[in-house]
């Protein structure tokens, strides 16, 4: 069981890490929720505990932002905020549990089990269409025949694989990739036309749709009309 623990306050985090890998746990940490955003996109966790309170990126947004583009891990939110106001802002922002600080260990390490065991590994194997990504192998295929990807263009289709049938925005899109800094706008368009010469041109059907002035998402083009264009170069 891997567990992703989100917390600026690193005197907390050490000790919360140190009694989850007591009890078997393995646990990644990030010090901001936009480096946690990150790892949480381009890794399988069985939970992710969040502080709220944290510099770059607030847990309730960065809760909120996992929802939208199809993570569903299960969340475990830390807060001093203890009011029912607050706690129903955090489950709807899409959490599962709620821990007000401060807590005893043992209670951290008993929600986490129960949320594991709830919920399981979430978002291993993708299916959508013919398309397959394996997460934990990191392997993509599309009608038995293997894929390869960037880092960049795997990004992007994990998303619209983990957000289907629903649209991803571009906004999205980029804050997966690009964290941190944006560049300019054409590095993504660059991307979006690689992942679409290796993921529908060589199968004769277009699965990446781009909503005009949206962003994209899989569908089959003959099941219905996309408004906008079927290609992006």
């Amino acid at each position: 069981m891997v567990v992703l623990v989100v917390e600026d306050n690193r005197a907390l985090a050490a000790n919360m890490i140190e009694f989850l890998e007591a009890y078997g746990f393995e646990c990644d940490y990030a010090d901001n929720g936009a480096l946690g955003f990150k790892l949480a996109m381009n890794q399988s966790f069985n939970a992710i505990i969040l502080d709220i309170m944290m510099p770059e990126k607030d847990g309730m947004t960065l809760c909120a932002e996992l929802r939208q583009v199809g993570v569903n891990t299960p969340v475990l939110i830390l807060t001093a905020r203890d009011t029912l106001d607050d706690k129903l802002q955090g489950f709807e922002a899409g959490a599962d549990d709620y821990l007000v600080k401060p807590f005893d260990l043992p209670e951290l390490v008993a929600r986490v089990k129960v949320l594991t065991k709830r919920f399981g590994k979430s978002d291993t194997k993708l299916n959508v269409f013919d398309l397959v990504m394996d997460i934990d192998l990191r392997e993509v295929t599309r009608s038995g025949k293997k894929i390869e990807l960037n880092k960049a263009c795997w990004q992007i289709l994990e998303a619209l694989m983990k957000t289907y049938p629903k649209v991803v925005t571009r906004q999205q899109i980029e804050q997966i990739i690009w964290p941190d800094q944006l560049p300019d706008s054409d590095v993504l368009k660059s991307h979006i036309y690689k992942l679409r010469q290796v993921v529908d041109k060589p199968f004769g059907k277009s699965l990446i749709q781009t909503v005009r002035g949206v962003g994209l998402v899989l569908k089959d083009e003959h099941d219905s009309e996309i408004q906008g264009e079927n290609s992006e170069k």
